[in-house]
């Protein structure tokens, strides 16, 4: 798998779709989410495709915080079916839920093996989540 995210995107082009950890809130105030704002993300919006960008709860400030990674997955699921019905984008997956949220990178990077079959090959995940998954 050479599809591989930049860890420092700056720019997109006009097909690219930014990835990014949200909150079920859709408070997109810090981090990644904060970046997202500047492509469209939409506030109050917790999941979904918004402008140039495409969230995926991983906080949920109802709660304690952080949401069970088997919560995330289910949002990562349906990322991923979006993503192969939308052949036309080129997703750049951030390091969703291991910033602000506190997650590991074994534990976000698992949830996107299935990124890594040849019918994903618009989806582009960070280099460390890519080595974690060929480990």
């Amino acid at each position: 798998m050479d599809r591989i995210s930049s860890n420092r995107i700056t720019k997109l082009e006009d097909n690219e779709i930014f990835v990014f950890g949200s909150n079920t809130q859709g408070a997109h105030g810090g981090g990644a989410a904060r970046t997202a704002m500047n492509w469209g993300a939409v506030y109050g919006q917790a999941f979904g495709l918004q402008g140039k960008t495409f969230a995926i709860p991983t906080i949920d400030y109802t709660k304690s915080g952080k949401m069970a990674v088997s919560e995330i997955k289910k949002y990562v699921d349906k990322f991923l079916a979006f993503a192969l019905e939308h052949k036309d984008k080129k997703f750049l997956v951030t390091e969703i839920g291991c910033g602000i949220a506190g997650f590991k990178i074994e534990e976000m990077a698992e949830l996107f093996r299935e990124a890594l079959k040849d019918e994903y090959d618009n989806v582009y995940l960070p280099e460390r989540f890519v080595n974690y998954l060929k480990s």
